[in-house]
């Protein structure tokens, strides 16, 4: 390459019409007959097409743009020019192309434009990343993340990391994988949130952010083996202020990645129009209040949008199935906060309610279109002799838990908390059927390779 080619990026050739310019990637895909060849040209930033001329450019410029196999990589110098026609990401930018040199010519590509089964694309995760669909996700989960600390940092919460390997389980026993760690039985984190109500002990108002770790075994669309989690924690918090903070959080990103992701989620084909009314407040839903309207569409004999059966009946103190989540979710026109589940069905350390005991002062919250719970939290036990009684009905080794209760011997407060599934939410404001497709190389119960 000449030192006076200037190399752009796609995404800028808005400044660079009818100037002379290089591009830098990969072939993505190539039509085209007799004197013209239009070349797909990727290079991470965006997608431009190149129109190759014969007659305007050299013979071996020519024969080197009809031969080119899919994902070669390859320089494409031209003149940049606009026209609204123009397909591309972003479009409306072409390239008058003067030369093409060919760099490594890729061998017969294995992914067609043609249906592949999952299993295969699964296998092959490390070449399908390069598909508009993909590169279009991906990017959104990048943009959600900075809009997740953007968000945070601002609001005056300090990231502080936890632990991945960690002694004990703190969202149930059954969900941990297991590690030897010097001979002693160890666990990949399913959460930073106990070593979080620690750090709020010395900062108010933190956060974690990194992967967490679930053996669940289960196939849904919205699981997976590895997942990323976001965790704030605060101090002086109820349960009213959280869901306010959550409300507040969620409809930032969405508004975020509707400004900024605007190309990215119409290469993805989603509607926008749900997300549009996706800001604050959000409905608040009683679990009590949850169950009646459950089993009242039971008794209507009604369905539920992507499911085959008819509505199945809840028992009161029973968790919600992905119906009765779709269900709930489908009667509003925003994420809604279902709280105050039974003590049963959540985790240890969520405080009771004051007089009712069997219903502890917890929320999730559900997106709408089917994508079921997004962020789960709720107020942590602030009492050092209420939680040693729950560790006891959990069967959990007070031992190992000690210095959990100590946080509440030495100044404890009132405090809350929530995680947000990274993959979930992405999930969810890109309109994706599975999680699979939220992270580069997902973990599923079947997948553990590339």
């Amino acid at each position: 390459m000449q030192r006076d080619e200037q190399v752009v990026p796609i995404r800028t050739l808005v400044d660079f019409v009818d100037q002379e310019v290089t591009l830098r990637g990969w072939l993505q895909a190539k039509t085209g007959k007799g004197k013209l060849v239009f070349l797909q040209v990727r290079d991470g930033s965006g997608l431009c097409q190149a129109v190759v001329l014969r007659g305007k450019v050299s013979e071996a410029t020519f024969e080197a743009a009809k031969a080119a196999t899919q994902e070669s990589s390859l320089l494409v110098s031209g003149v940049v020019k606009a026209d609204p026609r123009a397909p591309g990401l972003p479009g409306g930018y072409e390239l008058d192309v003067r030369a093409v040199t060919l760099l490594n010519e890729a061998a017969p590509y294995p992914i067609q434009p043609k249906e592949h089964g999952v299993e295969f694309l699964m296998q092959n995760r490390h070449l399908w990343l390069r598909s508009s669909r993909q590169w279009a996700a991906l990017r959104v989960r990048a943009r959600v993340v900075r809009a997740i600390r953007d968000w945070l940092d601002t609001q005056g919460f300090l990231n502080v990391d936890t632990p991945i390997l960690t002694p004990a389980a703190a969202e149930g026993t059954t969900t941990l994988f297991t590690i030897d760690y010097h001979g002693e039985p160890a666990y990949l984190a399913q959460t930073g949130q106990l070593y979080n109500e620690a750090n709020i002990f010395a900062f108010g108002k933190v956060y974690c952010f990194g992967p967490t770790f679930r053996a669940e075994k289960s196939k849904t669309r919205r699981h997976l083996q590895e997942f990323w989690m976001v965790e704030p924690e605060i101090a002086f918090c109820d349960l009213d202020g959280l869901m306010e903070i959550e409300e507040q959080l969620v409809s930032y990103l969405v508004q975020r990645c509707l400004e900024e992701c605007a190309h990215e989620l119409a290469v993805l084909e989603r509607d926008t129009t749900a997300l549009q009314r996706v800001s604050p407040p959000f409905p608040r839903l009683h679990y009590d209040d949850a169950v009646a309207k459950i089993n009242a569409a039971v008794e209507r004999h009604e369905t539920v949008p992507g499911y085959p059966d008819l509505l199945p009946p809840i028992r009161w103190g029973d968790d919600f199935g992905s119906p009765h989540e779709t269900f709930l979710a489908a009667q509003f026109d925003k994420p809604v906060f279902v709280h105050h589940y039974p003590t049963q069905v959540k985790a240890f350390y969520m405080e009771p309610e004051v007089g009712r005991p069997e219903v502890c002062r917890s929320v999730d919250l559900l997106a709408p279109e089917g994508y079921g719970e997004i962020t789960g939290g709720s107020e942590r036990m602030s009492d050092a002799s209420q939680l040693v009684a729950a560790l006891e009905r959990h069967h959990l080794p007070l031992e190992t838990y000690s210095w959990y209760v100590d946080l509440r011997r030495y100044g404890s407060v009132v405090h809350s908390g929530f995680g947000m599934g990274v993959e979930r939410t992405v999930a969810w404001i890109c309109g994706l059927e599975h999680v699979r497709e939220t992270t580069a190389f997902p973990r599923l119960l079947n997948v553990l390779r590339p």
